[in-house]
């Protein structure tokens, strides 16, 4: 395969990959291993699906309905480009017996529309508006598997996780906020094995890049005194610079402003529960009194409703680190890195958020191996009772200090010693708190 992110190249026999990727699949849904034919960004997102509790039975859930989900589509972003997307893509979807589909960041289908005949079959896998599509939830498709990696991809027949969508063939590509880069959904092409072909990919892709320049025409950048600066790393209480006012937020604020920045298309009151509470008991009433203390802190307008969002750009000191990360700066990652995001929070999303960041820094110095990287993580609060980065940095700097505290880390934790580094995998990581 010459192209990783192309399913099926020119020529290739559509009947014979299809048995191929079958045995494939009932090999790893059985034994947990991926035989070489398999992509290997198809393996990957296997493994992942596996590890997030998808079944290969399974199916997705619908999660938006009726009047809810007329007034999340009328509100989203992507709602303004929806006549570029049937402009681009609906005679194509509509001769060839396909779908054009477009989702949120969450990869919950927002717009099914195409073929009568192939909608009903369509019906029949819950692959209809409102449904959640994301790789986390049913596993590999396009539209959840381009979000997941923003970036566009190809997903044929039995690469697919769950067995019912393996008659299917799909395209998608992320579509961006052109002014902050950041994922609002992804458009999709949805059909049978005459999507298999380089050109659908490259169709959907440039239908994206088109919507893109559409979006930056539709919305002009803001002025930069209108963008706001968030501090979270390393301080349980988040600041935020907004026209050069900086205002400190409480606990819950703090959450709240970090989840929406993370999330800029927006997050409905239910997610923002679900966000923010473990204690289910926690009602809808009390959320809504904190968002509209919030509201009252920040700038007039910065926090709108229908979803919850912030009408600005926001840029976090956590997106900063988790971008550097993405394009392999890790000096200046570790450089922004102050410290753990929100290390008092217990709000279950950002805990998954904090761990998914150290967790990234951490492997990533592993992985570099140099020793004065390792050692500012090693000394740092959050790093000295780091059994895994230590063990590196014995391997990295051998020196007696070193060597004497891998031995009393490794004594407390009763593991074997020695200072060989860990295979991948879990971390041993005693100041992180489960997520």
């Amino acid at each position: 395969m010459t192209d990783p992110w192309v399913a099926l190249e020119p020529g290739a026999d559509p009947a014979e990959r299809v048995r191929v990727l079958r045995r494939a699949h009932e090999t790893f849904t059985t034994a947990g291993t991926v035989p070489r034919p398999v992509r290997s960004v198809v393996a990957e997102s296997w493994r992942r699906s596996a590890r997030a509790g998808v079944g290969p039975d399974g199916t997705a859930s619908v999660e938006l309905t009726d009047s809810d989900l007329g007034a999340y589509r009328a509100e989203h972003p992507l709602s303004r480009v929806m006549p570029l997307f049937r402009e681009l893509l609906g005679t194509f979807a509509a001769d060839g017996e396909h779908l054009l589909a477009v989702c949120d960041a969450h990869g919950r289908l927002l717009w099914v529309e195409g073929h009568p005949a192939t909608r009903r079959r369509a019906d029949g896998m819950n692959f209809v508006p409102g449904a959640r599509w994301s790789e986390a939830a049913v596993g590999t498709n396009a539209p959840g598997t381009a979000v997941a990696l923003d970036r566009p991809v190809q997903v044929f027949a039995a690469e697919h996780f769950i067995r019912r969508v393996q008659p299917w063939t799909c395209a998608a590509a992320p579509v961006h906020d052109p002014h902050t880069g950041r994922v609002l959904g992804a458009v999709d092409i949805t059909g049978g094995d005459g999507l298999a072909h380089p050109h659908s990919l490259g169709f959907v892709q440039a239908v994206a890049r088109a919507a893109e320049s559409q979006l930056a025409l539709l919305a002009p950048a803001r002025p930069a005194g209108d963008s706001a600066v968030l501090r979270a790393l390393g301080r349980d209480e988040a600041e935020v610079r907004l026209d050069g006012r900086r205002t400190r937020l409480s606990r819950r604020h703090s959450e709240i402003l970090v989840l929406l920045a993370r999330h800029p298309e927006g997050l409905t009151g239910d997610e923002l529960l679900c966000a923010l509470y473990a204690d289910e008991s926690v009602t809808p009433v009390t959320l809504r009194a904190e968002l509209a203390r919030l509201r009252r802190l920040l700038a007039p307008g910065l926090l709108a409703s229908r979803p919850y969002r912030l009408t600005a750009a926001v840029e976090s000191d956590a997106d900063v680190v988790e971008r550097r990360l993405g394009t392999g700066a890790l000096v200046s990652a570790v450089e922004a890195y102050t410290g753990p995001l929100l290390p008092g929070s217990q709000a279950p999303a950002v805990r998954r958020l904090r761990s998914r960041l150290a967790d990234g820094m951490r492997m990533a110095l592993i992985a570099h191996g140099d020793p004065d990287l390792l050692a500012d993580w090693a000394h740092a609060p959050w790093g000295e009772d780091d059994l895994e980065v230590w063990r590196a940095l014995a391997v990295a700097r051998p020196t007696a200090p070193v060597r004497a505290r891998l031995a009393a880390l490794e004594a407390e934790l009763a593991v074997p010693v020695g200072p060989s580094p860990p295979p991948a995998g879990r971390a041993t990581y005693l100041q992180r708190p489960p997520a």
